[in-house]
């Protein structure tokens, strides 16, 4: 919230309609040596968004004629990743003379320019008045196209990721209601070192100056209220006061703040609104200010979510990317990490300890403790625990990824399950199947990927490979251990194993006198035949009647390869 003076309370109600503006310039040239980093400091992140990507969307939202972002260090990094967010914005080239107002006359310049190419092409089907507009300019005259940009001029330093479109159009609103030459954003700070001061005219509050900390007097250091690098200049006074900059102060550069002193004394008003929220237009210099930063917006993500009504248990550990979208009743429990366009719909859980980066989820899905990216998952379906869904991943209506099982590239139809240790890639699962557990879709030959596809109403017996291209069709069951290498017919069982052969006494005459070797000789001597003890068998009868699992029984033909085919 912002309001127009020292003391005024902050306003509460909707952004004010404004005009657009005629541009609106991010200052995004600099170097950020503080960060000591690789990256240029624009380019560090926090909530799915580079400090640049926080800015030039809100500038976006003033809907102005033009924005230019100014780029000197790793130019070509920062202008890519400009045009990323914006395809439409204007890259401007900062020289090598340093400071914020030389940036300013740069994207000033690049601007005027623009609108002069305009109005020529407009002009050039009329050429008596073309040669009569660059007579009169040859003579001393105005340039024959005017000055050039003409309208509001909103000025952003390109690391202040909190500020919003809101903010942005009370100030621009207030600019136009008043008429001012000049309106800054200031805020309030308790500590005010390295901040230029807002030093205040008595009685009327008007802005006199802003001076840099190094320049300042002892009694302006006492000042809290600050700079926060964003402006509103009318283009006509800032053109003026662009043009009379000197580097004549500690630093040696150029600053823009300079052009405020000018525009008074040309008779302008120069005037302030005040932010009441501090951290509003708070600006990263280092990996503290990033990290603070980055909390920050992100309880005011979880805030704004909450009060839509997500429940979220602990907003501690839960960390959501400003472009994440959420339903009412969702839940997000401790440990959840939301990023990128990760959509989660009515009444799924997620979590804990799950990260989602652009994943879709449906409506009364479950998912606990998961890796995901770039995968669908869908209504009432269920993921996990410890699963890893990598890109391309579509798990239908009601399926289930489970336990240790990781998906890549393929699509689970409604119903189906891989409930455990699998892995299922580049595959095409139908509905209804159960894949069994250690299950692996064989998909690469070493060269190419290759699909395989299982039907609807399939069960797969556990410890199978499925080798890639190979089609099990539908109400089909494969064996367990199989390593199916040709298609299986819709309701056949494949089957793909060597026959069983036992070796007796193998153990007692390879590991004579070892403990299996006497462990085999005491079975043995008892006519247990190798099964368990009578004590033990009453135990493991108790076990399956409380259970209700099922008795092991050896088959009457244990030559059958087919008994125990499948584990759901």
């Amino acid at each position: 919230m912002v309001s127009t003076g020292p003391d005024a309370a902050g306003s509460t109600g909707a952004a004010p309609s404004h005009p657009s503006p005629a541009a609106v310039v991010v200052l995004a040239a600099g170097q950020g040596t503080r960060m000591r980093s690789a990256t240029p400091k624009m380019l560090h992140s926090i909530g799915g968004r580079t400090l640049l990507g926080h800015v030039m969307t809100a500038a976006r939202e003033l809907d102005p004629q033009s924005v230019a972002v100014v780029v000197r260090h790793e130019r070509d990094l920062v202008a890519a990743a400009a045009l990323e967010v914006d395809p439409g914005a204007f890259v401007v080239d900062q020289d090598e003379i340093p400071g914020t107002g030389r940036a300013v006359q740069c994207a000033l310049d690049a601007l005027d320019a623009r609108v002069h190419a305009g109005l020529a092409a407009q002009l050039v089907h009329d050429d008596a008045v073309d040669d009569e507009l660059h007579a009169d300019h040859a003579n001393g005259g105005d340039h024959p196209l005017g000055d050039g940009l003409d309208g509001a001029v909103v000025v952003l330093a390109g690391d202040i990721p909190l500020l919003d479109g809101a903010t942005l159009g009370q100030l621009l609103a207030a600019h136009h209601a008043d008429g001012n030459a000049v309106t800054i954003l200031t805020t309030e700070v308790a500590d005010a070192t390295g901040y230029g001061r807002i030093v205040r005219e008595a009685g009327t509050g008007d802005v006199q100056a802003i001076v840099e900390h190094r320049d300042a007097t002892p009694e302006q250091l006492e000042i809290r209220e600050i700079n926060s690098s964003v402006f509103v200049f009318d283009a006509a006074v800032l053109r003026r006061g662009l043009a009379g900059l000197d580097r004549d102060n500690a630093q040696g550069e150029v600053y823009l703040t300079d052009v405020v002193a000018a525009a008074r004394a040309d008779g302008g008003a120069v005037r302030a609104v005040l932010s009441d929220d501090p951290m509003l237009v708070e600006g990263v210099n280092d990996r503290v200010a990033l990290a603070t930063l980055g909390a920050e917006l992100n309880r005011r993500v979880l805030t704004e979510w909450m009060q839509a009504g997500v429940t979220v248990v602990d907003p501690g550990t839960t960390w959501v990317d400003v472009d994440v979208e959420l339903a009412e009743d969702v839940t997000l429990l401790p440990g959840t990490q939301l990023h990128g366009a990760t959509k989660v719909e009515s009444g799924a859980t997620i979590g804990p300890d799950t990260t989602l980066t652009d994943v879709e989820v449906g409506p009364g899905a479950t998912v606990v403790r998961t890796h995901g990216s770039l995968s669908v998952i869908g209504p009432d379906a269920t993921v996990g625990p410890f699963a890893y869904l990598r890109p391309g991943t579509d798990l239908g209506t009601k399926g289930k990824i489970g336990t240790f099982v990781e998906t890549k590239n393929a699509q689970i139809g409604e119903g189906s399950k891989v409930p455990h240790l699998s892995y299922v890639g580049d595959a095409t699962i139908g509905e209804h199947t159960n894949i069994g557990a250690a299950s692996v879709t064989v998909n690469y030959d070493g060269q190419k990927k290759h699909r395989t596809v299982i039907g609807s109403y399939a069960k797969t017996g556990a410890d199978n490979m499925f080798v890639a291209p190979v089609t099990v069709g539908d109400g089909a069951y494969t064996a367990a251990g199989s390593v199916i290498v040709k298609d299986v017919p819709a309701g056949a069982l494949g089957v793909a194993r060597a026959q069983q052969r036992n070796v007796d006494d193998w153990v007692e005459r390879r590991w004579s006198g070892s403990p299996a070797a006497e462990a085999a000789a005491r079975a043995r001597a008892e006519g247990s035949g190798g099964q368990l003890g009578a004590q033990a068998q009453q135990q493991l009868a108790a076990h399956n009647a409380l259970t209700g699992a099922i008795p092991v029984v050896p088959p009457a033909d244990s030559s059958d390869p087919t008994e125990g085919s499948t584990q759901r």
